[in-house]
């Protein structure tokens, strides 16, 4: 599966996945390796996603410190 495709969830969902295969004694060394692989791939696809967040967090909160405040603007 193409770890670009899923979203933040399902990459974690499924790197827990990675990590319960590796630590199953009957994996295979060689399936262990394909694993830990799909691990990091995984692993850093979540880092960037987080990335992203947390850029646009940051933009947010600088949008609302920098703008000021209307008070015949109406909140819900």
């Amino acid at each position: 599966m193409e770890n670009k495709n899923l979203n933040f969830e399902q990459s974690l969902n499924r790197l827990e996945k990675v990590v319960e295969a590796m630590e199953d004694k009957e994996t295979p060394l060689e399936k262990s390796i394909e694993l830990y692989k799909e691990g990091v791939a995984l692993s850093k696809h979540c880092n960037e996603i987080l990335g992203r967040i947390e850029g646009e967090i940051t933009l947010l909160q600088q949008d609302l410190t920098e703008k000021p405040i209307d008070e015949d603007e109406s909140y819900v």
